[in-house]
């Protein structure tokens, strides 16, 4: 079965992530806003985009960028006020886009409220929101966790003599699920941002709020999906809306777990597995491995067939903790346009909703940084802390950091060739980088076969042909170290999509099963009309043909 029982507004969709730091500054501090997002919503419409993912918005002290939340019902000044949100929800429905608000409520910044009460008084009603436990016999921590940021999961308040759990880092405290009242009131709060009307939920690290700590079991805990189930039931129920479950341990068994039409969760997750796949085992994404397509293929097409008859797949190649995925896994340099339009096209014509993260479009890329202060990353940060303790050079930290830090995704949209891009008029917050003066959005859009342009036909193509949206997935030659192959099926007509991933030329046997000959929808080269026998593909070339049944 290829189409869903009940086609909802989502599956036809592009999502787009907009991280605001980073978007546009409108008044000249630096630093991106909500306003900057309004302005460029026309950018949003032209593309074809269907709904935006706002990362956090919120009142924050940004330790971690936002995800350290200190008012849910508040916007961080620097970013604007409610009413320039209240502004944004409205200008973007008029533009049939969609607002996707960010959900962070496995912690919460140290400097929330709540936090506030709950680490002043062991006996008021705020303390038992959040995870506490008595130190260790020796007067230690209560265990030898450690904070994904760095250093102890345990933090030790000597006024009430207990400890609280930073899973990610001190500044952003742990969320007690296992209480009725927080989750009320996270309840609460769910409905009063979906009663003003936006689109939807991506849920951060969504796969954590079932923890069992004492147990050590804090991925996909023993009531992860109890509390997902309540969760719809108390918001989600009955309300047109998307929701994204943002998980790095999900696999192919519990994903359904999620996503399941039955299930009455969530519907979609966000997946990692394609990219950990590239990561050395022991030393992780600091240590990442050659590229390997054929890896890379199996984990993709793996998820298409797991997700094929239930649940949906939530698509992407970059977002703002990776880095710009044609700096990993494409070429940026010499064939960044072709690589770019590629990659979109081997990424766009699969099953599930597409998402671009911002600067995608135009073919941005990481930057090269040179020296420790240019880096503002939490995390990034904190491993150099670590690395540099076990004797690392600052040299090969670096390498890691220009490869797969999180800063990478997080330097300013590039909108022209002028010396801050476009994003602002003052000094950014951190350093655009300094390809923009022939990598921006004014030159790319003025190109008819540029970057911007290919994604928009690809988001056509989604939201007009049932094929691209519904249709199931085939995978052809999956072992090739440089094609990227796939047809998809629906109802007798079949879509072939032929990519050579690489940047040299390459000549292949194409298998029976690919369309013979047909429409070619979108190429980067000149058009084909024939997906069979043997061809010869530039490097980076990519072409979809649509076999009609007859």
């Amino acid at each position: 079965m290829s189409r869903p029982p009940t086609p909802r507004w989502w599956h036809r969709a592009t999502g787009y992530q907009v991280w605001p730091r980073s978007f546009r500054d409108s008044d000249g501090d630096g630093v991106g806003d909500i306003p900057g997002i309004v302005s460029r919503l026309d950018h949003l419409r032209d593309l074809g985009i269907g709904f935006i993912w706002l990362s956090p918005v919120y009142a924050s002290p940004m330790v971690d960028a936002g995800y350290d939340i200190s008012d849910y019902r508040a916007i961080a000044p620097e970013f604007g006020t409610m009413e320039d949100f209240d502004r944004l929800v409205a200008e973007a429905r008029a533009r049939d886009i969609g607002i996707v608000m960010d959900l962070v409520v496995n912690h919460t910044s140290d400097r929330h409220e709540w936090f506030r009460r709950a680490r002043e008084d062991p006996g008021s009603p705020e303390h038992a929101l959040y995870v506490w436990r008595d130190p260790a016999p020796d007067g230690g921590p209560p265990s030898d966790l450690g904070a994904c940021f760095g250093g102890s999961a345990w933090t030790y308040v000597p006024e009430i003599g207990q400890y609280y759990l930073g899973y990610f880092s001190p500044a952003q405290p742990d969320l007690n699920w296992q209480n009725p009242d927080l989750r009320a009131r996270i309840w609460d709060m769910m409905n009063w941002w979906l009663d003003k009307g936006i689109a939807g939920f991506r849920m951060d690290v969504i796969s954590l709020i079932g923890k069992d700590v004492d147990a050590g079991r804090f991925e996909e805990g023993p009531d992860l999906h109890p509390f997902l189930r309540e969760m719809h039931r108390e918001t989600l129920a009955g309300r047109d809306v998307l929701t994204i479950g943002e998980s790095w341990s999900v696999t192919r068994e519990t994903a359904l777990d999620y996503c399941g039409r039955d299930r009455d969760e969530i519907d979609m997750v966000f997946q990692f597995n394609h990219v950990k796949a590239g990561w050395d085992p022991e030393f992780g994404k600091f240590r990442p491995l050659p590229f390997d397509l054929a890896r890379l293929k199996r984990v993709l097409f793996d998820w298409q067939e797991t997700l094929s008859d239930d649940g949906w797949n939530a698509l992407f190649w970059s977002n703002h903790d990776l880095p710009r995925h044609l700096s990993i896994w494409g070429d940026d340099g010499r064939f960044r346009r072709d690589c770019a339009r590629s990659m979109a096209t081997a990424l766009h014509l699969l099953r599930g909703t597409p998402f671009v993260y911002q600067g995608e479009e135009i073919g941005m890329t990481n930057m090269a940084f040179e020296r420790l202060d240019q880096l503002r990353d939490l995390e990034t940060l904190g491993h150099w802390r670590e690395q540099s303790a076990a004797g690392v050079s600052l040299e090969d930290f670096l390498a890691g950091a220009n490869r797969n830090g999180r800063d990478n995704a997080r330097t300013p949209v590039q909108w022209d060739a002028g010396p801050q891009a476009g994003f602002t008029e003052a000094e950014p917050w951190i350093e655009v980088n300094p390809n923009r003066v022939y990598i921006n959005a004014a030159a790319d859009r003025a190109d008819p076969d540029g970057i911007f342009a290919h994604y928009r036909r690809l988001i056509a193509l989604r939201r007009d042909l049932d094929i691209v949206c519904f249709g199931r997935t085939i995978p052809f030659l999956v072992d090739h170290p440089a094609i990227f192959a796939y047809a998809r099926e629906l109802d007798g007509a079949r879509l072939s999509l032929v990519v050579n991933f690489g940047s040299d030329r390459v000549a292949v046997d194409l298998p029976e099963g690919l369309a013979a000959e047909g429409r070619c929808l979108i190429a980067t080269h000149a058009p084909r009309h024939e997906a069979s026998g043997r061809v010869e593909l530039a490097p980076w070339e990519s072409f979809a043909i649509l076999a009609d049944p007859a």
